[in-house]
């Protein structure tokens, strides 16, 4: 998830600090502040009913040979992901594949 100022669209030059349910987030091109929930929203619809779910992160290995070497927390909308929601109960306990494999 990409974290930009709102005031003038920064990316790179932020600093936050955590304070309880909060991160209070300031860009230091600008000085703007402003404070983040640290729970995670649908970037879709905004909705927080979601579903953390294992991504895998996938290298190529020797020839055709595609390796899972880790995983990473995703979190999908349980209205706009319902499909892979779905996909990735099917084939529990394996973590989610990413929708674009390494060709390389």
């Amino acid at each position: 998830m990409d974290v930009a100022c709102p005031s003038c669209g920064e990316t790179e030059e932020l600093r936050g600090v955590r304070r309880d349910e909060t991160i209070e987030l300031s860009c230091l091109e600008c000085g703007h502040e402003w404070p983040r929930d640290l729970a995670p929203t649908c970037t879709a619809c905004g909705g927080t009913d979601l579903q953390a779910v294992p991504l895998a992160i996938v290298e190529k290995g020797r020839g055709t040979q595609l390796s899972v070497v880790g995983t990473r927390t995703i979190h999908l909308c349980y209205e706009c992901d319902a499909e892979t929601i779905a996909r990735w109960h099917r084939n529990r306990p394996n973590p989610l594949m990413p929708d674009e494999l390494p060709t390389m």
